[in-house]
């Protein structure tokens, strides 16, 4: 019994130690995440507003990656961009032969 009174708090202790640790490396990989998002995004908003349209697939990925940045946590300019895409006109990819994607 005695043995277990010694060890048992040494190895919650170590297990609480090893979780905060995970915890800490996820955090950092989340953030990685969403910055690598928030990069992708902001190409993708230069691109098609300078085009003044967006392809379908790109619009597709487009609103999959904003709504992986907002589950993220991401906000801020990233918003007023995805509204500025929103309002482009959605080509199908094909329909106009100079499109250069």
């Amino acid at each position: 019994m005695t043995t277990y009174t010694i060890t048992l708090p040494v190895l919650l202790g170590y297990i609480v130690w090893v979780l905060k640790g995970q915890k800490k490396d996820r955090g950092a990989n989340s953030k990685g995440t969403m910055l690598l998002l928030r990069v992708q995004l902001i190409e993708y908003h230069d691109k098609y507003v300078k085009l003044g349209y967006i392809p379908a697939y790109a619009y597709d990925n487009f609103v999959e990656m904003y709504k992986a940045y907002r589950a993220l946590g991401g906000n801020g300019m990233i918003t007023k961009m995805y509204e500025d895409v929103c309002k482009l006109p959605i080509r199908k990819k094909g329909c106009m032969n100079d499109e250069k994607d």
